[in-house]
């Protein structure tokens, strides 16, 4: 590749003949043959599932009765419980694959994604704005220099005046981590792990096993795509989409070896189902051609 540009232009044709052979017809064949197979023993059980929900129907009635009043609505759900102190908290969970918008009493825009829960007052104290959270979560906390933001999970908690940071902290992974989008933020673990105030771009994480608090320069706002599906890039060249696209749709990103890295490109990427409705988006700003081949994606110039 060193000696010749066509040398290396010769090694990208290769690889992709090479990824075509792997993902043959009979290939094909035989992946939709096995996705069939899954999709009939999935439906079968949800079959058996139903079956169970009328046997428990009459019984559920009579349960109801005594349960507590639950309020369900748009992808979440809230109900009400009393704490040590009497204090009426809400309780706020997103469904699974689904990203719930609420609005705390406050004002604070808070982003729930996939089955995270926030437990929070029906009102604010005179002095603080507390929260409890497991999972993950997007905050856009409203200002008040007087009455301090604090979100608290399992393993740190996050203190703030008003800022805009992701925040994320599940009772099954190891590591708990925030990162700063705006604003400034403290960050604490509940085992006294450190104490440090993270400046935008940076991403404190928290190893619950051995209590190692680290911090490290991301693009912070990379975190936080899930909320609003939109992917920002600020003068970023071909390389730099390609790596972005690479971590969010799981794929293997082959860049032909004259493709130009000094052309950079400014705005949002609208995050789709499909990466090829990204890549027929992104046609539309730079001039690319594409060629899926199973979990490789092969771009050249046009």
């Amino acid at each position: 590749m060193k000696e010749s540009e066509e040398n290396a232009r010769q090694l990208f044709r290769m690889e992709e003949i090479y990824h075509l052979g792997k993902f043959n017809q009979y290939a094909d064949r035989q992946q939709m043959a096995r996705a069939e197979k899954q999709l009939y023993k999935k439906l079968d059980e949800e079959k058996r599932k139903q079956n169970k929900i009328l046997r428990m129907h009459r019984w559920m009635k009579y349960a109801a009765m005594i349960a507590v009043i639950l309020v369900i609505g748009g992808g979440s759900g809230y109900w009400l419980y009393q704490n040590g102190n009497n204090q009426h908290m809400m309780v706020a969970v997103a469904n699974e694959g689904i990203v719930k918008e609420i609005i705390l009493p406050d004002g604070t825009k808070v982003w729930l994604n996939n089955s995270a829960t926030l437990k929070y007052p029906r009102e604010f104290s005179e002095k603080e704005r507390n929260v409890y959270l497991d999972g993950e979560a997007y905050f856009e906390v409203t200002k008040n220099r007087h009455k301090p933001f604090t979100v608290q999970s399992d393993a740190m908690r996050v203190r703030v005046l008003g800022t805009t940071f992701n925040f994320k902290c599940d009772k099954n992974y190891r590591i708990a981590e925030v990162t700063l989008i705006e604003g400034e933020i403290e960050v604490k673990g509940n085992k006294e792990e450190g104490q440090i105030i993270l400046a935008p771009g940076q991403r404190a994480e928290l190893n619950k096993n051995n209590g190692r608090l680290t911090v490290k320069q991301v693009d912070a706002k990379m975190d936080a795509v899930w909320h609003d599906n939109l992917i920002p890039f600020q003068k970023a060249d071909i390389f730099t989409i390609s790596k972005a696209l690479e971590r969010f749709y799981d794929i293997k990103i082959i860049l032909s070896p004259d493709m130009r890295a000094d052309k950079t490109y400014s705005g949002v990427l609208k995050k789709k189902s499909t990466i090829e409705s990204v890549l027929k988006s992104l046609q539309n700003s730079i001039s690319i051609d594409y060629k899926i081949v199973g979990n490789n994606i092969f771009i050249s110039p046009k």
